[in-house]
């Protein structure tokens, strides 16, 4: 299964994530975790160009993929601006689990420079979380229990 967890810079991926993964060694389920700002470091990727975002976000997908045969849970931290490379990962793995993270618009959280102008806003995840409303330990919570429910 991948799990991504997806929204503009200072949402709280990585936060949230790192909960994740904690809450994950109590459970059994092995796990391992790709991280986008980490990923651009280890590609040289400078480009944040639509074009160079997508080809990130393909890298990523196509990684995550290979590791879902290696480990019961992969864990994508990336911004997945664009509904094509949601498509491309969905369409390249029928285990995917969406997390859609969110903090309300009148609250600064100093990246806001970095966010993606024309983000496509996801009409279906599987899970919404508004950071600004739920806290960290409620939202991984949140994200554990649907990893748990996810094929009941």
């Amino acid at each position: 299964m991948i799990i991504v967890l997806f929204g503009q810079p200072h949402s709280g991926k990585s936060t949230l994530a790192n909960l994740v993964k904690a809450n994950l060694k109590d459970t059994g389920l092995t796990y391992n975790d790709i991280d986008g700002d980490r990923l651009r470091s280890i590609f040289h990727n400078t480009d944040y160009s639509k074009e160079g975002r997508i080809n990130n976000l393909k890298t990523a997908s196509n990684i995550a993929h290979y590791l879902s045969y290696e480990v019961d849970v992969v864990i994508l931290t990336l911004v997945y601006p664009y509904k094509e490379a949601r498509e491309y990962l969905s369409n390249l793995n029928e285990d995917v689990l969406w997390v859609y993270l969110y903090y309300n618009p009148t609250e600064l959280r100093g990246r806001e420079n970095f966010h993606v102008l024309d983000f496509d806003v996801p009409e279906n995840p599987n899970l919404s979380i508004n950071t600004s409303e739920q806290s960290e330990l409620g939202s991984a919570l949140q994200v554990i229990n649907l990893i748990k429910n996810y094929g009941k």
